[in-house]
């Protein structure tokens, strides 16, 4: 059993493409291009992330991870801050209707 949390915040979770964004690559001094040379992927990738244009995969937080020595967790507990946020959202007026069973 987990604890239920209740508490929807207002603000949209930081996405992990905005943290890469705004604190990493300036912070390493790299461009799309270097960073996507570093990882090992295409730019394309690493340009629709930064944009917020798609989601982080487990294969490119283990990439990020390893380069920035930090853990795959970390990213991938951004991206699913983001995922959760988005579809409680997104089905507000359905979860609405779903009566809790008590224990």
């Amino acid at each position: 059993m987990g604890i239920e949390n209740n508490m929807m915040t207002e603000r949209r979770p930081t996405h992990p493409g905005e943290m890469l964004r705004e604190e990493y690559m300036p912070d390493y001094s790299l461009t799309v291009r270097e960073l996507a040379r570093r990882i090992g992927v295409s730019r394309q990738s690493v340009n629709e992330l930064i944009r917020e244009r798609r989601g982080l995969s487990t294969e490119m937080a283990v990439r990020l991870a390893r380069l920035f020595g930090d853990s795959p967790q970390s990213w991938l507990n951004l991206q699913r801050n983001v995922d959760l946020w988005d579809a409680e959202n997104n089905l507000r007026s359905e979860l609405e209707c779903i009566e809790s069973i008590a224990v």
